[in-house]
């Protein structure tokens, strides 16, 4: 039973879905499927439970999971205690950002490893910001760009990149929605709001409509991303709360503006982040390096 094997089944007990897993490890799902069978006529146990619904670990599954990543970071750590400095990093880096940060942060840091580990791979994937931490934790990234949760996981290392004032938004079109806002005492109950899906926007809306007296308020939608969120308010669908940053890079950015209600609401601390666990991982290490060099430089 290979290293890239032990890989292939700890991503899968992470992530509990195949075809994610198979995408990923850029494998055809009967191929993982395989190898799993083949594990477990090796071990002679089965290590999942598999029905039409779900897939989970069984007793037996958790044992060898544990297994598993003992050894995979056994081997990660032998290979940064063997590594002389100078030599050349040959692996693989696994990054999950949003659309809007892989435009707005990412570049220099990505220009920057590049020049100093050229035979590195860079595998990036984005979407949801909400869905940064997420990523790292089921394993199916090495290092994501996010904003720093209210209560971060213990696991986590963060390292700050920018403070990201987060704004409160209205379509400029004429519609029902600006038809409240122009009256001379604003129903902020009446309005309808397009809502984030989770994350830490979802909390600093609710935390801005308690101050607004809204304890129930008219959710038109719930969205995932913050670019899906702002277009939906460019539409006149309602208002919703969105990153400086998101609305700046917008193309709809001429059809929104922002409401200024007199309420703070507190900046996101936008910062790349990975699991204290990976940190042993050459290529992780390398990456947060260039992060705190980029950073020191900006400093002085």
């Amino acid at each position: 039973m290979n290293l890239n094997s032990l890989k292939l089944f700890v991503d899968l007990a992470r992530s509990l879905h195949f075809a994610k897993t198979a995408e990923i490890n850029h494998i055809s799902p009967s191929t993982l499927s395989r190898l799993v069978q083949r594990m477990e006529t090796d071990l002679d146990c089965s290590l999942f439970e598999r029905d039409n619904r779900s897939v989970n670990l069984t007793d037996n599954g958790l044992k060898f999971f544990e297994f598993a990543e003992t050894q995979i970071q056994a081997w990660q750590q032998l290979q940064l205690s063997l590594q002389r400095k100078g030599t050349a990093l040959t692996g693989k880096l696994r990054l999950f950002c949003s659309v809007t940060a892989a435009y707005s942060h990412l570049p220099p840091l990505l220009d920057q490893f590049r020049s100093l580990h050229p035979s590195v791979e860079l595998i990036l994937s984005t979407g949801d910001p909400a869905d940064a931490i997420g990523q790292l934790q089921q394993g199916l990234v090495d290092v994501s760009i996010a904003a720093l949760p209210d209560i971060p996981p213990e696991s986590l290392v963060f390292k700050c990149l920018d403070q990201v004032p987060l704004r409160i938004i209205a379509p400029v079109i004429d519609c029902d929605i600006n038809q409240l806002l122009q009256q001379g005492t604003i129903d902020w109950s009446g309005l309808a709001y397009i809502f984030p899906e989770h994350g830490p926007a979802k909390s600093r809306l609710q935390h801005w409509l308690h101050s607004m007296g809204v304890n129930k308020p008219r959710v038109y939608a719930r969205v995932s991303g913050h670019e899906a969120l702002v277009s939906m308010v460019a539409l006149g669908l309602g208002i919703g709360i969105a990153p400086q940053v998101v609305i700046d890079n917008s193309p709809v950015e001429h059809r929104v503006r922002v409401l200024n209600t007199g309420a703070q609401i507190r900046a996101f601390e936008l910062g790349v982040c990975t699991l204290k666990k990976n940190i042993i991982n050459p290529e992780v290490a390398a990456f947060m390096a260039i992060l705190e060099e980029t950073v020191s430089a900006e400093v002085d």
